[in-house]
């Protein structure tokens, strides 16, 4: 059986990660992906951002595994924070679910964001995206990031766009950016 978007960008992750790897969670949220990474990593390190103090405090208070760095800053600042060589890399975009609807991610913080950690990224390593389209700002983001990563160099990166054609226009897609050199 196929499966659904979100266990498919955790194995593009889990295949790659090994348990001393620093990994980054670029969408904190409610925490479940630091969660997940940190779990993936015990020797490791993950770096989880968010702009939201909401979100922050309570995926602190969900998960205390020693090895999550929770950042109350936008992705777009990644380099502020890291210096270190970063093997994988995971967005959620969209909106805080349970959270005020009206702060979305948005393209120009994002890809900001997803260039800095290519910078940051080891050859094989992956940035995943999962892209929630489903409100207007994210239409943008969709339509924004499709077209920019459809022109990176296939020399340096391999970008992939998985997605089910047979559900509706809303339904989230996964982008996988793997650093070639």
């Amino acid at each position: 059986m196929l499966k659904r978007i979100l266990p498919t960008a955790k194995d593009f992750i889990k295949e790659i990660v090994q348990s001393e790897d620093i990994l980054v969670d670029a969408t904190c949220g409610n925490g479940h992906d630091s969660s997940f990474l940190a779990r993936l990593a015990p020797d490791g390190h993950v770096y989880s951002f968010d702009v939201q103090a909401d979100a922050i405090n309570n995926a602190k208070e969900k998960y205390s595994e020693p090895n999550i760095s929770f950042i109350h800053d936008g992705h777009e600042n990644i380099s502020k924070y890291i210096s270190s060589p970063v093997k994988a890399g995971i967005f959620n975009l969209g909106y805080l679910p349970g959270g005020d609807k009206s702060i979305t991610t948005a393209y120009d913080t994002t890809i900001t964001a997803v260039n800095e950690l290519f910078n940051l990224l080891t050859p094989g390593g992956r940035i995943v995206i999962v892209v929630y389209h489903g409100h207007d700002s994210g239409k943008v983001e969709r339509d924004m990031l499709i077209e920019t990563l459809s022109a990176w160099p296939q020399d340096q990166a391999q970008v992939l766009q998985y997605q089910y054609i047979n559900q509706k226009n809303s339904a989230p897609f996964l982008l996988v950016i793997e650093k070639l050199k």
